[in-house]
């Protein structure tokens, strides 16, 4: 497998069924043990390799959003994971992960209008605001839910 394909299927992890966006998230979650700034820091990596290989496996496929890239989805999760505290319970990394997938399943504007950009930026994009917007629901929810998130 090639390295561009490998990071955008995260070691094949797309290739899974059903929901492979949902694996894709799944497989990221281990590092909300990290805390929320290392995990925004592997965001920001996860972010600029995977548009670099999506760009690069996009040349090659006729589908502009195949659902097996989830390299997006990996992206999307740890910037909904930084949004956490350093005192998150597991609950709280279940409640990132829920409003991850909710509003990368629904896609809410402004996360539709980054869906429709073209190319590995409308790849990338609709999971980083989608992971941006799941980071503020929860640290605007932390007064609410202290401990948790």
């Amino acid at each position: 497998m090639k390295l561009p394909l490998l990071v955008a299927t995260m070691g094949g992890v797309g290739r899974l069924k059903p929901a492979p966006g949902t694996w894709g998230s799944l497989v990221v979650l281990p590092a909300a043990l990290l805390g929320p700034m290392p995990a925004l820091l592997l965001a920001i990596f996860v972010t600029l390799i995977g548009f670099y290989a999506v760009r690069k496996v996009l040349r090659e496929t006729p589908d502009q959003d195949p659902g097996w890239i989830v390299v997006d989805e990996a992206a999307g999760m740890l910037i909904a994971l930084a949004g956490l505290s350093v005192t998150a319970s597991i609950w709280g990394v279940l409640i990132a992960f829920g409003l991850f997938r909710i509003f990368d399943i629904l896609k809410p504007w402004p996360i539709s209008w980054a869906d429709q950009q073209e190319g590995a930026f409308g790849v990338m994009l609709d999971d980083i605001v989608a992971g941006a917007l799941a980071a503020l629901a929860l640290i605007l929810a932390r007064p609410l839910l202290p401990g948790v998130i």
